[in-house]
């Protein structure tokens, strides 16, 4: 079975930059461009992983993650890794109260991201 990915950020460069790495190794990615629509989606289809940034209009990452924690299974247990810009440790302990299990400071290797990617979904890496 494919492991299938939310990749949610408002920024396209951002979006195409992950989709491709994450493509190219073997995942299936879909994509929102804020926490309104990554909800909606999260809540329509099953994902294995859900890749959030955290400021974005309309409703930011915390929220939306808050919002899915809150919510009804299988989306409520659904991994999170945010990637964000804000690299301050009040960041990492705001998104780890959210519901984050992983933080990870923009940019991102794409060797980063797949592996903390494979261990969040179990695949190999």
């Amino acid at each position: 079975m494919t492991v299938r990915i939310l990749v949610v950020d408002d920024s396209s460069l951002v979006r195409l930059y992950y989709r491709e790495a994450l493509e190219k190794a073997g995942y299936a990615v879909e994509q929102a461009i804020n926490g309104i629509e990554a909800m909606e989606k999260a809540l329509a289809e099953r994902f294995d992983l859900v890749i959030v940034d955290v400021n974005m209009p309309r409703m930011d990452g915390f929220s939306f993650l808050r919002a899915l924690r809150a919510g009804a299974e299988p989306a409520a247990a659904l991994p999170a890794l945010v990637i964000s810009t804000e690299a301050g440790p009040q960041d990492i302990a705001d998104a780890r109260s959210a519901g984050a299990n992983f933080y990870l400071v923009k940019p991102v290797a794409q060797d980063d991201l797949l592996r903390h990617v494979a261990v969040l979904t179990g695949a190999a890496p």
